[in-house]
């Protein structure tokens, strides 16, 4: 990997990458305490709801406060500083500003932001991983029609699993499974903000003081997040989604293999080449020791008996057969890591994943009975979470995705279990996702009808 060496070479020759970050919440403050530190980049604005609350996020993760400034971007980007405004608009629209990092968490937003990046010839690298499992193989393809790189964000699991997932098939590997750890038990899809406390260990008082967001943890608790991650990885290494949704097999990391293979050899796979998510709790509750909760993982196989000999000389962890292996990150460093997909995009002209297809979906599913006249409050609330189906599935059903389920009114019951589909719900149709996703429906579906 030379990446560093690039950006060093960027700076020595006086042409830094220049960066615009829209949202500067957590995981943008994280990419933010980097920047400083990476040579041959200059963040050279920001967008954020809140500059009062971007600025105190700056300061919070150690940059100067002469570093920022209320100006113009041009007076920013000549001083060296970092422009902090709402202004998301003049920020793509500058014509200094090389790459955006869209990084506010809202799917909608987050697609007329990546639209407009486009439309100004800017790349984009998209943290907002919502917003590609709602309509992230159209944006690819917008972004190869604009001669502009789209990009999943590093750092966040499933660029890290579709770097695994590249190293194996590089290598000459098959890729069996890959996916990402979580801390499972079935009845955390009903969780809701009002519960969600209790099984991170916390009291409501102290996630209050410590300012943390119910609806985004529960999201991750409640299997939306890893279902929205899911159906990014499939859709841009093309492995395939679960028939009925993750099953979140508990295994140790070393167990990984014997666990992601083909149901006939005892895994719980329905075929090589598929997603899954390993749970960090056996079914009854136990902590599973030396888990992977917060990492990643790609299985892959020794086809060849000479092969499978190499496993063993060097040790390597397999299933009881010696053919299944698997490699692994035990962790991930969120926006701390995301100054590489900006290097990769920059420097390289690649990303660090990007949708090739749509093979998966993410779908709102009821989490009670619903009944008409409700209003949906989205990904982690109380009403839906977010189920992984394949893409053929979804859309042979009409499916509603979760990137859409937020204000949106029930028009007929809804039992709980339920996936919801379009004729469920009453749709703001003005909006700039609810068409391109449309759109993206309209494009895939004869390959999805071939494919079936």
């Amino acid at each position: 990997m030379n990446l560093h060496a690039l950006l060093l070479k960027r700076q020595a020759d006086g042409r830094p990458v220049r960066i615009g970050l829209i949202g500067a919440g957590k995981f943008g403050s994280m990419y933010l305490a980097q920047v400083p530190r990476t040579p041959g980049v200059h963040l050279a604005a920001i967008a954020d709801l809140n500059p009062a609350g971007a600025r105190a996020n700056l300061a919070r993760v150690g940059w100067r406060e002469e570093a920022s400034a209320a100006g113009s971007i041009d007076a920013a980007i000549r001083a060296g500083n970092t422009h902090v405004g709402e202004d998301w608009r003049a920020l793509v629209a500058h014509p200094d500003i090389e790459i955006v990092v869209e990084c506010t968490g809202n799917p909608v937003a987050a697609v007329d932001h990546i639209l407009a990046a486009f439309a100004h010839g800017k790349h984009v690298v998209n943290v907002t991983v919502e917003a590609d499992a709602l309509c992230g193989p159209l944006l690819a393809r917008k972004a190869a029609a604009a001669g502009v790189v789209y990009s999943l964000a590093y750092g966040d699991q499933p660029a890290l699993i579709c770097d695994l997932v590249d190293w194996a098939r590089a290598a000459g590997f098959p890729v069996v499974a890959a996916g990402r750890g979580h801390k499972w038990l079935p009845h955390f899809a009903q969780s809701t903000p009002e519960t969600v406390w209790g099984h991170y260990g916390l009291s409501p008082e102290t996630a209050r003081i410590g300012g943390l967001n119910p609806k985004m943890f529960n999201s991750f608790l409640d299997g939306s997040k890893p279902s929205i991650e899911s159906t990014a990885v499939c859709n841009a290494t093309g492995l395939a989604a679960p028939p009925d949704g993750l099953s979140y097999p508990p295994a140790s990391v070393d167990d990984i293999p014997f666990v992601c293979r083909p149901i006939a050899e005892g895994g719980v796979l329905h075929q090589k080449g598929q997603v899954e998510v390993i749970s960090s709790l056996e079914k009854d509750g136990r902590v599973i020791p030396y888990d992977i909760r917060f990492g990643v993982f790609v299985v892959f196989e020794g086809e060849s008996e000479y092969i499978r000999n190499c496993f063993k000389e060097y040790m390597v962890r397999t299933d009881p057969s010696g053919r299944y292996a698997c490699l692994y990150k035990r962790w991930h460093l969120i926006g701390l890591e995301v100054g590489i997909s900006v290097a990769s995009v920059a420097v390289r002209g690649e990303a660090t994943g990007a949708a090739t297809g749509w093979n998966a979906d993410v779908v709102a599913t009821a989490k009670r009975d619903l009944a008409p006249g409700e209003i949906l409050d989205g990904e982690g609330g109380y009403t839906v979470w977010g189920k992984l189906f394949p893409a053929a599935r979804s859309q042979a059903a009409g499916g509603l995705p979760l990137g859409l389920a937020h204000d949106l009114k029930v028009v007929r019951p809804v039992k709980a279990g339920q996936s919801l589909c379009w004729a469920d719900v009453a749709v703001d149709e003005s909006l700039a996702a609810y068409r391109v996703r449309r759109e993206m429906e309209a494009a895939f579906a004869p390959a999805l009808r071939q494919a079936a």
